[in-house]
């Protein structure tokens, strides 16, 4: 089959990577694409997925990024009678808008925290007077990750809410906000894929957010994260599906949106047990680097499956070995990042078996890569034990130089206890 994967980040570079080795797929498009996805797909230009599709006779498409499933590119797919991985539009709203998703927790009894919602700054402050700091304040729509602030006074915390509600912070998206009590525990991520009906959860991983070591400095869209299966039990991964992922497949489903594609569930372990901080409909990034990097099966086959409503007919098969990410950044991320700047080493970093996942990157004149976003590239490795995958991955890391450069040097080290 011919497979088109919508986006142009790390994420979508390891969809690409991993979907073009199926034995299943005669070839791979990305839309736009970037320069490591050009290494094993043919990237095309434009944003009209649709007729890209047609044009290209496209079998199977994969939306990478939450801003085309929002915006219904996957409503626009089925009613040409297109296969398609992801959710409609009415769905996507579990991550478009803050508002809606927590208040589908309250009506489907999905565990997370005590919150209050505010459209209005008076609304806000009124809120605030009901918690305690750390106080958590979220914007209500997609903010690329910078959404969320905790504010550890309740004074910082009204300081925000009029940041947020001026358009300051992340602009319209935080006009609505979200305030909800800070929870305390580990947090995980955890994906699993739906056509509607079955669910197939992934493997667990852990996101790093802050740009500094120690979970230091302000939020990111992340900066690296590892898979490792000691992240939960048996036990809390039954309770995971039981109490956070079924309930949402189950009440998408009677409210009349079934839920197809990825599901991410940002929890939080606390005393109390798992709860959700957020839902995300697409794959996590940088989760989905370690994550696939990781995956034996066939994907395609597996998506395709997922878009059919014939999830049920498959299985998932895994390396048994964690794999870490580690994300560089660029001068100036997470505010504005300096761009242009030449990137090398990274045919050296992939040397011994490290992949190199290209996010904000683009080929200059000369045939240079140079940085062109935020987050720029992944380095990814494994190896039979965390320790040893941590030290793979930065000894592959060591080789990429551009000026400017940004990582942290302690991805994985939280799950080290756990070895």
């Amino acid at each position: 089959m011919n497979v088109l994967v919508i986006g142009s980040g790390g994420r979508e570079h390891a969809l690409a990577w991993r979907l073009a080795q199926s034995p299943t797929v005669e070839r791979v498009y990305a839309a736009p694409g970037n320069p490591g996805m050009a290494q094993t797909a043919t990237c095309l230009a434009g944003d009209n997925y649709l007729r890209l599709a047609a044009q290209y006779g496209i079998d199977l498409t994969v939306v990478g990024p939450e801003a085309p499933l929002i915006a219904g590119v996957v409503d626009q797919f089925r009613q040409d009678g297109r296969a398609i991985f992801g959710p409609v539009q009415a769905a996507a709203q579990l991550e478009g808008s803050k508002i809606f998703s927590k208040n589908f927790f309250a009506r489907h009894n999905i565990p997370t925290a005590r919150f209050h919602t505010a459209t209005n700054e008076a609304d806000a402050l009124k809120a605030l007077d009901e918690y305690e700091a750390p106080v958590v304040l979220k914007a209500d729509g997609l903010a690329a990750g910078k959404g969320v602030v905790i504010a550890q006074s309740i004074d910082e915390a009204r300081a925000t809410v009029r940041q947020f509600m001026n358009g300051e912070l992340v602009g319209a998206a935080g006009q609505r906000l979200v305030i909800e009590e800070f929870l305390k525990g580990e947090e995980i991520s955890f994906i699993a894929l739906s056509d509607g009906h079955t669910l197939l959860p992934l493997l667990p991983s852990q996101d790093h957010k802050n740009i500094f070591d120690n979970d230091q400095g302000p939020n990111t869209g992340g900066m690296g994260a590892y898979v490792d299966e000691r992240l939960l039990t048996k036990e809390t991964t039954q309770t995971i599906m039981e109490t956070v992922m079924r309930p949402a497949i189950d009440g998408m489903r009677k409210e009349g949106s079934p839920f197809t594609g990825f599901l991410y569930a940002g929890l939080m372990m606390t005393a109390d047990g798992p709860k959700t901080l957020e839902f995300n409909v697409r794959m996590g990034d940088p989760e989905t680097q370690p994550i696939l990097y990781r995956l034996r099966s066939d994907l395609a086959q597996v998506l395709y499956a997922g878009a059919s409503g014939n999830l049920h007919t498959q299985t998932l098969e895994w390396t048994p070995d964690p794999a870490v990410a580690i994300v560089f950044a660029a001068a100036g991320y997470p505010g504005k990042p300096r761009t242009g700047d030449v990137i090398s080493g990274i045919e050296k970093a992939e040397s011994n078996g490290a992949k190199v996942f290209h996010a904000g990157i683009t080929r200059g004149e000369q045939g240079d890569l140079l940085t062109n976003g935020g987050r720029v590239l992944a380095v990814t490795a494994s190896a039979k034990s965390l320790p040893g995958a941590i030290q793979s991955a930065y000894e592959a890391a060591a080789a990429i130089s551009y000026t400017g450069m940004q990582f942290r040097k302690d991805i994985g080290q939280k799950g080290l206890k756990r070895w």
